[in-house]
């Protein structure tokens, strides 16, 4: 999976921090969002996948602690959150790291040491930076350069549409995705595709890959938010 592929989300107040930030991750390969309140990133999460959240400790409507609490308790508490945060003290950095964040970059950030920390994090959960051409997810295999996932010593034939759903759900395995989230990554939000479609292509995908829970992983339903690639 290229970096193209991945979204990192940056919840923070001030724009000129956070443009200068974005432009960062994007010169990095990375797609963004910006959420400028606690509110605001709530209300969006239920629709819009992000791989890492970057997190400022002081927002308009919260804290950052309050922030990851929030995270820890949702159907997203497996989502890696990096504090960035001018809080510099040993104390703070402490106690973020105790809340549950991954990381804790202090202000003024440096562009290629905190670009390293991203990469560093999402290798740490499994999801690589750079295009290594196949991963695994034992006994599962996706090869993302000729497109393929084999497991059991077979090789699974997929549509295209079945294969980019497929390694969107395995690089968030463990993770509710919604079936908004699936349509704008997947499917890029076609004004033709209902989330009828989605359910058909999950149910074909789940069939075609036994993933039931015989060989460890299990696609599962989530009623009213999507769908959640979990180990048995």
């Amino acid at each position: 999976m290229g970096n193209s592929e991945l979204v990192i989300g940056f919840l923070e107040d001030d724009p000129e921090q956070s443009g200068l930030i974005l432009h960062w991750l994007e010169k990095a390969g990375y797609r963004t969002r910006l959420f400028q309140s606690a509110a605001e990133f709530r209300r969006r999460l239920g629709s819009e996948a992000i791989d890492l959240l970057l997190l400022d400790w002081m927002l308009p409507d919260a804290s950052g602690l309050d922030v990851i609490d929030w995270i820890r308790s949702s159907a997203n508490s497996r989502l890696p959150v990096i504090f960035l945060t001018a809080r510099a003290s040993d104390t703070d950095m402490v106690r973020g790291l105790n809340a549950g964040g991954d990381d804790y970059v202090v202000k003024p950030a440096k562009q290629q040491e905190l670009i390293a920390r991203v990469a560093a994090v999402l290798r740490r959960i499994g999801i690589e930076g750079a295009d290594s051409g196949q991963y695994d997810m034992p006994p599962y295999r996706v090869d993302t350069r000729r497109r393929r996932i084999s497991y059991d010593g077979k090789e699974v034939e997929l549509t295209p549409r079945e294969f980019d759903l497929a390694s969107f759900l395995f690089r968030r395995s463990g993770r509710i995705v919604s079936r908004d989230a699936l349509l704008e990554n997947v499917w890029n939000m076609n004004a033709s595709v209902s989330t009828r479609t989605v359910d058909t292509h999950v149910s074909r995908l789940r069939k075609k890959l036994d993933l039931n829970g015989e060989y460890g992983w299990r696609l599962a339903a989530v009623y009213q938010h999507g769908y959640r690639l979990e180990q048995t």
